[in-house]
């Protein structure tokens, strides 16, 4: 079987990542457009004429598409998408733009599917993932697609949805869009490191299903990232716009992080309600933080005066650490600690006032980084008699 494949969509508002996505709704298409039996639309004579010397166009042998040997059914890109715009198409019709690297693009989507989140692209992955949620909960499919499945990339996405998040009556939500995506496309480090949260937050956080359901319902993550660029607005001296956005986070999220405060790459804040971070705050690298945890000042010195937080630490719930002292790489603090002395790298601190397990002279020794095994209760009967 032989079809017509128009290299130009129809809706180009609707193509996405070089494959033309359609909507299942049907308010999406012109009352003209949803009347046709396919996506792939047959064409009038006049209308092939016409856009004969501006369209190229070409026929594609779908059969032979669907015999190559050197791809699966399973992993045929073509086929996912010719399924997905109509379930019941039973041939192997393309919906993808004809062209030379065909089979290096095909081949290069299918790596989705070889779970290595080092060798994913993260973007790709989190549109498949909408796809399927669509599919499971047809009632969401507007908001998947105003949401993820409409942009042409993660940048965009997520500007859109902080924007929207943070917006008020007086604040549009098109003004902070704007806003947002200039700042992440201008530097490029935010975007590197929005993608190392997100593996981060999946591999660590079991109740996280998927890349999607954390860009869209972790208020950890989009507060981690809307505190990256109002942390830019800040470096760039617009401190009234950084403080705003400060201030907007606090009160859509519960998080209050200073635009002053650096962060690092790969952080999970797990639940975040009730975290504080101060100006002078440093959190590193993988470091992993529950909820109702304050980096704050000692309330009586002015400069420098924030913690700073080592490389793969684990801060417990309900933490308080104070003053400009140091937790060590590797620590772990217990949930419920008031942490006022520096912590030394690979040791654990708990309690109020927090002390070693083990004792200041020989404090046990880690062997693994806390923060990627999440482990809150081990070595409990070293320091501890509790019981219930």
């Amino acid at each position: 079987m032989k079809v017509l494949v128009v290299a130009r969509p129809l809706f180009p508002s609707l193509y996405i990542n070089n494959a033309p996505f359609f909507s299942p709704h049907k308010h999406l298409l012109s009352s003209q457009a949803s009347s046709r039996t396919s996506p792939i639309f047959s064409l009038s004579k006049h209308h092939r004429e016409k856009t004969s010397t501006a369209v190229m166009a070409t026929c594609i042998d779908t059969s032979q598409i669907s015999q190559d040997p050197s791809r699966s059914q399973n992993d045929d890109h073509a086929y996912r998408y010719a399924k997905h715009c109509r379930p019941s198409f039973s041939d192997r019709v393309s919906c993808v733009p004809f062209n030379r690297n065909q089979e290096q693009a095909i081949h290069t989507r299918s790596n989705i599917d070889d779970g290595d989140d080092a060798d994913v692209d993260l973007w790709l992955k989190m549109q498949d993932e909408a796809r399927s949620d669509v599919e499971e909960e047809p009632v969401l499919s507007s908001y998947y697609f105003a949401s993820i499945l409409s942009h042409k990339s993660l940048e965009s996405a997520l500007a859109k949805h902080l924007s929207i998040k943070l917006s008020s009556l007086s604040l549009q939500s098109g003004t902070l869009f704007e806003l947002f995506m200039g700042v992440i496309v201008e530097d490029q480090e935010i975007i590197k490191a929005v993608k190392a949260d997100l593996i981060a937050i999946k591999e660590r956080d079991p109740a996280c299903i998927s890349y999607a359901h954390c860009l869209l319902n972790f208020k950890g993550f989009l507060a981690c990232q809307a505190h990256r660029i109002a942390h830019r607005l800040w470096l760039q001296g617009r401190k009234v716009l950084a403080l705003l956005i400060q201030n907007r986070v606090s009160e859509v999220f519960s998080v209050d992080i200073h635009p002053g405060a650096k962060i690092g790459r790969g952080l999970l804040f797990d639940h975040a309600t009730g975290v504080v971070v101060g100006e002078t705050a440093v959190i590193g690298d993988n470091v992993s933080i529950l909820h109702n945890v304050t980096l704050g000042g000692t309330g009586k010195m002015s400069g420098d005066r924030h913690p700073k937080i080592g490389n793969g630490v684990l801060v417990g719930a309900g933490t308080c650490i104070l003053g400009n002292i140091k937790i060590g790489d590797g620590a772990k603090i217990g949930a419920g600690s008031v942490v006022l002395k520096d912590v030394p790298p690979r040791t654990t601190a708990v309690g109020n006032p927090a002390r070693l397990i083990g004792g200041k002279e020989n404090p046990f020794m880690l062997d693994k980084i806390p923060s990627f095994t999440m482990d809150h209760t081990s070595h409990i009967h070293e320091w501890s008699d509790y019981v219930i």
